[in-house]
């Protein structure tokens, strides 16, 4: 079976796994430990966060700066309409940037968050 991680670099493990537990993310991990943190969020999807330093020595370049540009977009999958602005609002109030209402497009309906990190998520349904 094939599993996802998705990398991310943040400047505080604690706050922003905080953030993300929020949404329904869960780790088995209590607190961080080191530089890196995993949560999960689904069976086969986790979310890697490493702090800026630790990222960076992965990649061997210099993080993104989020204020002025994107390098990745991530999108994950809801159970419905519903859920989707659920999940959206829950971002808003963990501290998170709603970026403005849902879109329908055909069988899809999408609404996007910018996390404490200015990384950009969406959350999207598709009927059918």
């Amino acid at each position: 079976m094939t599993m996802t991680f998705i990398n991310l670099p943040v400047r505080d493990l604690t706050t922003a796994a905080e953030f993300y537990q929020a949404l329904g993310f869960t780790s088995d991990q209590a607190e961080p430990e080191g530089d890196s943190m995993a949560l999960t969020i689904s069976d086969n999807t986790r979310l890697m966060l490493h702090l800026r330093s630790a990222f960076e020595a992965y990649t061997g370049v210099a993080t993104t700066d989020t204020a002025t540009s994107r390098e990745v977009i991530v999108g994950l999958s809801a159970r419905s309409r519903e859920q989707v602005d659920e999940l959206v609002d829950r971002a808003a109030v963990a501290g998170g940037e709603a970026l403005g209402p849902g879109t329908a497009n055909g069988p899809m309906y999408m609404r996007g968050f910018r996390d404490l990190d200015g990384h950009q998520w969406s959350f999207l349904h598709l009927a059918g």
